[in-house]
């Protein structure tokens, strides 16, 4: 399983800490450094059943910087891709990638439910 994080996000941290306190084993990977690709967001979008605007850190910086809440519905879903793939802050984080599922953002139901 791959966890995505971005190391000083505080809802990151606590993602972190429950996959250690439930003994789930993940390999981690830093969202900034190792910024998902177009086609990495494009299988996760299609696996997670989420629409590809879950994917965007609506409460970042970049996000406003960018003016994303009024052009993000004009762009095409290859366009927010390419977008997403430019820039690790523009993505929603926490990320859990398994075989047959991803979770965007902790909710510690959901992931309770999934991961046990």
């Amino acid at each position: 399983m791959l966890f995505v994080e971005y190391p000083k996000c505080s809802t990151c941290k606590k993602a972190k800490q429950w996959l250690d306190a439930h003994g789930v084993q993940y390999t981690d990977r830093h969202i900034v450094e190792q910024n998902p690709t177009a086609q990495e967001l494009e299988g996760w979008v299609e696996k997670s059943g989420l629409p590809l605007k879950k994917f965007f850190n609506t409460s970042g910086l970049k996000y406003k910087e960018l003016g994303l809440a009024v052009k993000l519905p004009t762009m095409t879903d290859t366009e927010k891709l390419d977008l997403l793939a430019t820039d690790g802050m523009l993505v929603k984080r926490p990320i859990v990638v398994g075989e047959d599922f991803v979770l965007v953002g902790f909710k510690e139901a959901d992931w309770a439910a999934r991961l046990g």
